[in-house]
């Protein structure tokens, strides 16, 4: 592709990769600038045009409209992926006019037509002619309510605005959601978690975690520079689903000889830590994934321990009914929307749709009520999911425990989070609403929107 940047042409084939295979951009994006050997400044580049365009597509979409005079629908989707990531650089950055009209053209022949491509040559003249700020107030102009104001402003499909709301709301800070909803759109530092027992936060070359007593965050650098995460010693692990697994594992003290489980393993990163925790106090871990290539994730994820935990690949609704109160403790960490990790992989806000709720919601219910079949009397069980959307967090708990009645019990998770973190989260001695139950957030604790119950089936 004559006389386009490198960074440009890998950042569109990983966006046009991501709408017409779902390819995930974490994946794909690092596997593309290894093989084109890019330099440090040419590969964040790449980075920034990849991750900020489909973070505000939104934004550029309502921008777009207004500058074709068409809907986006009219568009055929690569000529309109072209000019989403050509918004990114006219809009968000500081790129040159003339270098991103022209080189956007020239990527419009790769995917299109000529006639495509003088179409990308007008829309993109239309939007120099007119400041950023006049784009953003005429974008804003074009909302049908507030809902949509906010989706776009803050680039979220108007159904995840208003779960966000409700669940906000059902804490009491609905006034809290244009921040959560800004959050979304700030690249996450990049987190790590030592290994207890194989690694420490010293030797991690970071600032100790704020929250997390086995976390590091890393303020710039290549985390495989370290020779603890080349190793497998320590792992990139957002505070949040580090601070999941220890609620679990330091939620009391362990006896020597428990039996624990990681029911949904996959892609590993809970369970390492666990099979540290258990390692370190004398447990057993059994790991399981369904899904035989993550099921390859959590052996190679547990490959460093010397003894590394059984993988099993069984279907998870049934392990309750081939072990019946087996486990002493028992991580769900179930599937769900990952609305909570929405600044990690931004494009699965417009992968998602309201109606992948209602299926997961269905899994979610089935998981958690064989995990507690599974569960001996006296055990603990962490029901936990990466997005806040109530469906997939308090419905499914509260119709869980109606449905086991007195065989279930809440616990305290709050408390026990206090006694787990290095710091105290915000609010240390609010529980909103009464809440047994923590929600971390982006916006408030700066980790993923993790959801986290526990559990307990009292003693015989």
């Amino acid at each position: 592709m004559s006389g386009v940047q490198p960074a440009r042409r890998i950042a569109l084939d990983v966006i046009l990769a991501v709408r017409e295979s779902d390819a995930y951009a974490n994946l794909l994006l690092p596997v593309k600038l290894g093989r084109a050997k890019l330099s440090t400044a040419d590969a964040g580049l790449a980075t920034e045009l990849t991750y900020g365009t489909l973070r505000k597509q939104g934004f550029y979409d309502a921008v777009i409209a207004l500058a074709a005079g068409r809907s986006v629908d009219k568009i055929d989707p690569p000529i309109l992926d072209v000019l989403r990531l050509a918004c990114h650089q006219l809009l968000s950055m500081r790129t040159a006019q003339h270098a991103a009209v022209d080189e956007s053209v020239q990527l419009a022949k790769s995917v299109g037509s000529q006639s495509a491509a003088g179409f990308v040559n007008g829309v993109l003249r239309t939007i120099t002619r007119s400041s950023v700020e006049d784009w953003h107030s005429r974008a804003l102009e074009s909302a049908h309510n507030d809902d949509s104001r906010l989706a776009i402003e803050h680039s979220h499909p108007v159904w995840i605005v208003r779960a966000f709301r409700q669940a906000l709301a059902a804490e009491g800070r609905a006034e809290e959601l244009a921040d959560l909803l800004a959050a979304d759109n700030v690249a996450p530092r990049v987190s790590l978690t030592a290994l207890p027992g194989l690694s420490t936060v010293d030797e991690l070359d970071a600032y100790a975690s704020a929250l997390s007593p086995v976390g590091a965050v890393l303020d710039s650098g290549d985390p495989l520079d370290i020779e603890a995460v080349r190793a497998g010693r320590a792992r990139v692990q957002d505070e949040g689903s580090a601070l999941a697994a220890l609620v679990l594992s330091r939620a009391r003290p362990t006896i020597t000889g428990e039996k624990w489980l990681d029911m949904c393993a996959g892609p590993g990163g809970k369970a390492a830590l666990l099979a540290a925790e258990a390692a370190e106090s004398g447990a057993i871990l059994i790991a399981n994934e369904i899904v035989p290539a993550r099921a390859g994730l959590v052996r190679n994820a547990l490959a460093v321990f010397t003894s590394p935990p059984i993988v099993s690949e069984l279907d998870g609704t049934e392990i309750g009914d081939r072990y019946p109160e087996e486990f002493d403790r028992i991580l769900i960490d179930a599937p769900c929307t990952g609305l909570g990790a929405l600044r990690r992989r931004p494009e699965a806000r417009w992968r998602k749709v309201p109606r992948d709720v209602a299926e997961l919601s269905t899994i979610q219910a089935g998981l958690l009520d064989s995990g507690l079949r599974a569960l001996k009397p006296g055990g603990i069980l962490s029901y936990v999911t990466c997005s806040p959307h109530l469906a997939e967090t308090k419905v499914i708990v509260e119709s869980t425990l109606k449905k086991w009645g007195a065989a279930i019990e809440r616990v305290d998770t709050p408390a026990v989070l206090a006694s787990v973190t290095s710091r105290a989260l915000a609010d240390p001695d609010e529980k909103p609403n009464g809440a047994m139950h923590v929600q971390l957030w982006p916006h408030r604790d700066g980790t993923d929107a993790m959801f986290i119950q526990l559990l307990t089936k009292p003693a015989l």
